[in-house]
């Protein structure tokens, strides 16, 4: 793309590293490593791969958990063909803004993204324009939601599309080229992709100048004009408090970037897994409330899966996404009624465990925590860790065990000693045994139906890890910028990368013959994490699959593989277990899970860290 990336301010790095400091003692690996200064431009760079990436105007967003998605325009059932009529609709019906604001705290939203200028719902403006083109209404109902949300403390972004080519989608024609070419001085056609670019351009620099508490744009992929004309620096130089989110590619100018939540995992709600843009990147995930049908009210009430959208708001929280929920408003601005009952049950629902899922983070991956995933029994979860407090940690059962194990939940600790546990909502103690890396909850008698929640408190310090400064790393390829050092400097911002070498080997020197129980292997979260085949996808995980380790005492001497094996595609830290002694240790990738056929993912691995464990944290509660 041709938009040139704004500067980012060199106090950003520091941003990071407090946030990094306050997260050092649950990483995979004390963060022993000095810290980089304003002027180590290499550690700078790495640490924030997207200019701009940490900006202080995205702590907002950060520090939310959900939003509310709203596509509502002329062509919600029943369409309206002109600008009066369906203003006259949306008076008639006495909408009011305050309506969306209370659904939106029904949900625990912290902002409301507002989809009215959109290519299939007719390019409508609800707010006053002096730029002619498309329906505008006289009614400023862009200003009232923008006022009653403030007044709750909830923010307001508005949807911008680049598309033109649903202009005459419903029959009628939704754009008026001529008022548009008067109103230039010259020919346009707003039907074409330069002429809408220039009329949507012109639109973003009208809002930006008349709704100064509007936070943002969220716009749906980009226009040639925009980055030929250099729209989103002007929009940083002119309003730098705005967030700019793009849909469906990772450009780096934006603040955040939006993933459509498709179907098709198992378990259906685990998208993360398969996200093409992670942490510490700000991301969010936008998906349908309803079962089927537009993403705008179709005339249908249509059905809510509650299950599916529990977990998915739980599975974006324990990854650190943000959830931004789509709900079908009718004319009147009212949800159709399952939606509507959907939304009240959420305000009750999410109250008793608002703690796990609010000021936390993913756990298991960049921010340490127990491992999230498949566990035991055919159960499944995610964790999440205190930003405030990491020692407090939170288990989320969203697919609870079966068979004669049910009563009971293991999961890996990835290095955290365990104090204590407890139900989320009931506060009834936990009892639970920790060793072998593994903690076990036992004597599980209540579930809940969509998330069983327990409450973790832990040591502060992880245990069973050679410090990062006693281990040195070496690589057969690394890519310029990304070396085998990488691997072992408690930073899991920074990364080796394999320079796309396959079979490739990294070698860990311990600095004496020690005992090594395991390897803990934290691939980067940058390609997809689960095999799409089942839906015709090609598997695009750029993770380890077939893999060796060698040891040996003098470098010199490896003998016969000491362990190989298959290593799961799958999200956070993966293990190999060793239970040897030895100075030098060699793991050997010999293939990725990715297929030759998807190109930007085959033959290339990025690893964050390896550690290397030499003991098991102990421990064990009662009721």
């Amino acid at each position: 793309m041709s938009s040139r990336p704004a500067p980012r301010p060199r106090h950003l790095w520091a941003l990071w590293a407090a946030l990094l400091a306050l997260f050092s003692p649950l990483l995979l690996i004390p963060a022993s490593a000095p810290a980089a200064t304003a002027t180590d431009t290499t550690a700078t760079a790495q640490a924030d791969p997207v200019p701009g990436m940490f900006n202080p105007r995205q702590t907002w967003l950060r520090n939310s958990t959900a939003g509310l998605f709203l596509h509502w325009g002329m062509y919600t059932q029943p369409e309206h063909y002109d600008c009066d009529s369906w203003q006259k609709a949306v008076n008639d019906s006495g909408w009011n803004p305050d309506y969306w604001v209370k659904e939106t705290q029904k949900i625990h939203g912290s902002y409301i993204v507002l989809a009215t200028f959109h290519s299939r719902l007719g390019y409508a403006r609800p707010w006053p324009s002096t730029i002619p083109g498309s329906c505008s209404t006289k009614r400023d109902i862009l200003g009232e939601l923008i006022k009653a949300a403030k007044a709750k403390g909830i923010k307001v972004i508005l949807y911008m599309t680049d598309d033109p080519q649903w202009h005459d989608v419903m029959g009628p024609e939704s754009f008026d080229s001529a008022a548009y070419s008067a109103y230039k001085g010259k020919d346009v056609d707003l039907t074409t992709r330069p002429g809408f670019g220039e009329f949507s351009y012109d639109n973003f620099f009208e809002v930006m100048r008349n709704y100064p508490d509007l936070k943002g744009f969220w716009i749906d992929n980009d226009n040639e004009y925009w980055e030929q004309h250099h729209l989103y620096e002007q929009i940083r130089e002119q309003r730098p408090d705005m967030l700019l989110s793009n849909n469906n590619e990772d450009t780096p100018i934006m603040d955040t970037v939006s993933n459509e939540q498709k179907t098709g995992m198992t378990p259906d709600y685990d998208m993360p897994a398969a996200y093409w843009t992670s942490m510490p990147r700000l991301t969010e995930s936008c998906y349908k409330v309803p079962s089927s049908g537009a993403w705008w009210y179709d005339g249908q009430d249509r059905p809510v899966d509650t299950a599916l959208n529990i977990r998915r708001y739980v599975a974006n929280a324990g990854t650190s996404y943000k959830s931004l929920m789509d709900l079908q408003a009718q004319v009147d601005g009212t949800f159709p009624p399952q939606q509507q009952a959907f939304t009240d049950y959420m305000s009750k629902y999410l109250d008793p465990i608002w703690e796990s899922l609010h000021g936390v983070e993913g756990g298991g991956y960049l921010y340490g925590g127990l491992r999230p995933g498949a566990w035991n029994d055919g159960a499944y979860g995610y964790t999440t860790v205190a930003k405030e407090d990491p020692t407090r940690q939170y288990i989320h059962v969203t697919t609870r065990p079966t068979g004669t194990e049910s009563g009971s939940l293991s999961l890996r600790d990835n290095g955290t000693k365990v104090k204590r546990i407890s139900d989320l909502r009931t506060g009834r103690r936990i009892a639970f045994d920790q060793h072998d890396g593994t903690v076990t909850l036992k004597d599980i008698t209540t579930w809940d139906p969509y998330d069983t929640v327990f409450k973790v408190e832990t040591e502060r310090h992880r245990q069973g890890l050679y410090p990062s400064n006693t281990v040195r790393a070496t690589a057969t390829s690394a890519k310029d910028g990304h070396p085998a050092t990488n691997l072992t400097d408690g930073d899991l911002t920074r990364y080796w990368d394999s320079n796309a070498q396959v079979p490739v080997s990294l070698t860990l020197d311990l600095g004496g013959v020690k005992k090594a129980r395991y390897l803990a292997v934290n691939q980067s979260e940058w390609s997809p994490t689960y095999n799409r085949e089942s839906f015709g996808r090609k598997e695009d995980s750029a993770r380890i699959k077939d893999y060796k380790v060698f040891v040996s005492d003098d470098g010199e001497h490896w003998g016969d593989p000491v362990k190989t094996g298959v290593m799961e595609s799958a999200r956070s830290t993966r293990y190999i277990g060793l239970d040897t002694t030895a100075r030098y240790i060699r793991l050997e990738v010999d293939s990725t899970w990715s297929a030759a056929t998807v190109v930007p993912f085959y033959h290339q691995l990025r690893i964050d860290e390896i550690a290397v464990g030499h003991s098991y944290p102990v421990s064990h509660g009662r009721e």
